[in-house]
């Protein structure tokens, strides 16, 4: 593993140990010519998977592009990083598991509305926003009236 200080390709593992969700193993590491100590997560990847965006375009599913996604949602919405990553994990496993070598962007991006439907109803109209492409303010307000429609529904 390369040093992110000092570019060195040699450290040693110091601790290895699970994460708290069970889904990767964290590993603290010193680097053998500066001494500098940093943590790296090991994650299974059940398969290669293809990102079918529009126009046909297709790239490699990335999950660090997911969580920046979910991240940008949650920001300064008190939503525990823990909890963003439990998201970003479940939605992974069900894209690896779904056995398809191929999967459409909209269906990632349904599974990612779903979950922060359930996390925060802000993050959910954030996230929507940028995905559903709103272009007036009255896009939003009809969401976000929507979102609090089902909201008093599920609470009676």
């Amino acid at each position: 593993m390369r040093c992110p200080f000092c570019a060195h390709d040699d450290s040693q593992v110091k601790d290895s140990r699970p994460t708290e969700d069970n889904t990767s193993i964290r590993r603290r590491r010193q680097c053998s010519s500066c001494g500098a100590r940093f943590t790296t997560f090991e994650r299974v990847q059940l398969r290669e998977v293809s990102v079918v965006k529009s126009g046909d375009r297709r790239e490699a599913f990335d999950r660090g592009k997911l969580e920046q996604s979910v991240s940008l949602a949650c920001r300064k919405r008190g939503v525990d990083q823990e909890r963003i990553d439990q998201l970003v994990s479940g939605i992974q496993r069900q894209v690896e598991t779904a056995g398809d070598a191929e999967v459409p962007s909209s269906r990632i991006g349904e599974m990612v509305m779903n979950g922060l439907r359930q996390i925060d109803s802000v993050a959910y109209i954030r996230f929507a926003s940028v995905y559903r492409d709103f272009s007036e303010a009255k896009d939003f307000e009809e969401f976000a009236s929507t979102v609090q429609e089902a909201a008093q529904d599920g609470a009676s």
